[in-house]
């Protein structure tokens, strides 16, 4: 199959993540609350309006884009509508809940049927090392306008479309990517989620995906948030991708932020994929036999540019 030279990869680009002006969101219904990001990442707008210029300045050479949606169900394993504390009261928005907090009954599920299941979950996300439980304000929930794609980014996601159209350049459009429908698990990889089930197929790791990012020879990288799923999609990609890929991983670093509290993971991600970070730490070793960097979205696209 012939080869793809340059595949933008977009992370989780919708209106829950992004800190968006006022003048950009839409009426509130009759009768209804007013209609507001739900998980609004600092600094995510102007990630998002760089990230659309970045497609339309290098249009020419992207010979594919894949855009991921996080997708969620309100009743989540991560949302605090499936979650008590031991004297009935809510659980809010960005609680920690460690295992030993859940084998003490600090919190339970408020269905009970769910207690060991819950608790064999947060064992197994801890014992991998990467993320523990949280919860999280209710987000990206399917068929909502948060779930919905950043509006400036949709656009020049069209524009490129039309283009690739209007050339014959062929290859299809924008590919998009669902992920975390499943309420059991965190979901913040595009690539598999983060305690996967082998009865779940859709927690598993997206072979398909892997292959078609595998046939480019340059991956770029953009979208909310970078101490989360961004830095989760690249960590497990750079771990699969299949052994002799001599391509390259580009984080566009104007085009992603962190969500708020979680700075350092989004300052030691970028560090990673800079080298700057151990290089015996797992997404070093992953690294050592892929070549990956930080860039500018402008930069890039100047970059791109020249090539041509």
């Amino acid at each position: 199959m012939d080869r793809t030279p340059l595949h933008l990869l977009v992370i989780d680009p919708q209106n829950d993540f992004c800190d968006l002006p006022a003048d950009w969101l839409p009426p509130a219904p009759p009768g209804g609350d007013p209609v507001a990001p739900a998980l609004p990442v600092a600094g995510a707008h102007a990630d998002m309006l760089r990230l659309a210029a970045f497609i339309d300045a290098a249009a020419p050479a992207l010979g594919a884009i894949t855009v991921t949606l996080d997708s969620h169900h309100r009743l989540d394993i991560a949302h605090p509508a499936f979650w008590q504390a031991a004297d009935g009261a809510p659980v809010p928005p960005f609680t920690a809940l460690p295992a030993a907090a859940l084998r003490a009954g600090a919190w339970r599920p408020r269905d009970p049927a769910a207690r060991d299941r819950a608790l064999a979950y947060a064992e197994a996300l801890e014992a991998r090392g990467r993320y523990r439980l949280m919860v999280w304000p209710v987000h990206c929930e399917i068929g909502s306008w948060g779930h919905g794609v950043h509006a400036a980014v949709l656009a020049a996601c069209h524009r490129w479309e039309d283009d690739r159209v209007a050339r014959g350049a062929g290859g299809g459009g924008v590919g998009l990517v669902l992920k975390g429908t499943n309420p059991w698990t965190e979901h913040y990889s595009a690539l598999q989620a983060e305690v996967p089930d082998p009865a779940a197929p859709e927690t598993l790791l997206d072979r398909g995906l892997l292959d078609r990012l595998a046939r480019a020879g340059t991956i770029a990288v953009a979208g909310e948030a970078s101490s989360h799923c961004v830095r989760a999609t690249v960590e497990d990609l750079l771990a699969h991708l299949p052994a002799g890929w001599d391509g390259e991983v580009v984080l566009l670093a104007d085009c992603t932020s962190p969500v708020a509290g979680f700075a350092a993971q989004g300052d030691a991600f970028a560090a990673s994929l800079r080298g700057d970070d151990d290089p015996a730490a797992p997404p070093a070793r992953a690294r050592a036999r892929i070549r990956t960097r930080v860039a500018t979205a402008a930069a890039f696209a100047d970059e791109l540019r020249i090539r041509a």
